[in-house]
């Protein structure tokens, strides 16, 4: 399956989380036809630990291929998974003709005592290169802002290095509004010798409370000026639309012209904020 060319001057990638009711499935399809009309490199969906949850994403990465032809990206976590879970789900992507996996530790789900068999994103990737040579091409994840459970930031540095020698592709960061921190980041690591692309998280704002919510828990940073331009909009929807669709636009420009190898939009699912951004930047 080939990917079309993007109109913007790097690659676009869109992340989804698999749909789980009929409702959702709608809203799925129906931001997947809006978006792919932007011509991305590929979509990824997001990997739910635990139970039935597990058929989830293989089944969205069958769908975003067969029913929309375009490039299915699963995301793998170690979380909760025994090797042979994971072996099992490897042999499935292989067979579904998945030739990129995005590999994460993942965050333990509140309740689940387990942390599977694997304790680092590392040993996933050492784990799949061992047993799938280079059949797939291997993301992993990257933190600007370094990760909110890292001892502190060198230790982090480290963390990620050992992911790249374990046999990693590329990285896709954590979503940041200060580009400072990216290009600060990929820096450290240049000097550390790792030279694998690293890709951009970008989260569009849909709703800013929410988004405060998600910053709180994965320790990504919201700009003071930010929040308080955010807030003197007060109930004026169409401003804070505005102002959210102009904010992510110019850090989009800026990592574009600071020459970051492609974008990945985290959409939730949502067309309309990412929509608003691009129509920016074209």
């Amino acid at each position: 399956m080939t990917s079309p060319v993007s109109p913007l001057p790097i690659p676009l990638s869109f992340e989804f989380y698999p749909p789980k009711t009929d409702d959702q499935r709608v809203q799925f399809d129906r931001t997947v036809r809006k978006l792919k009309a932007h011509a991305p490199q590929f979509m990824s969906v997001t990997f739910g630990a635990g139970g039935s949850t597990l058929s989830h994403t293989p089944e969205t990465v069958q769908r975003l291929r067969s029913d929309h032809g375009v490039v299915g990206v699963p995301h793998l976590t170690c979380v909760g998974g025994s090797r042979e879970e994971i072996r099992s789900l490897l042999k499935l992507y292989r067979a579904l003709g998945c030739d990129r996996i995005v590999a994460l530790r993942g965050d333990l789900p509140s309740g689940m005592a387990r942390t599977g068999d694997l304790r680092h994103a590392s040993e996933l990737v050492q784990l799949i290169r061992d047993e799938h040579g280079d059949q797939f091409k291997i993301e992993v994840a990257a933190y600007p802002e370094t990760h909110p459970q890292a001892d502190d930031a060198h230790v982090d540095l480290r963390h990620f290095k050992a992911k790249v020698e374990a046999g990693a592709d590329g990285a896709i960061t954590q979503y940041f509004y200060n580009p400072d921190a990216y290009f600060r980041f990929v820096a450290d690591v240049r000097r550390l010798g790792v030279g694998i692309p690293i890709v951009p998280g970008i989260m569009p704002i849909a709703n800013f409370s929410q988004l405060r919510r998600f910053s709180e828990a994965c320790g990504a940073e919201i700009p003071r000026w930010m929040a308080q331009r955010m807030r003197a909009f007060g109930d004026d929807v169409d401003s804070v639309r505005e102002l959210a669709a102009d904010v992510v636009a110019q850090l989009c420009q800026r990592l574009i012209d600071g020459g970051a190898p492609g974008l990945h939009f985290y959409t939730l699912n949502l067309a309309r904020p990412i929509q608003a951004v691009l129509q920016r930047l074209t």
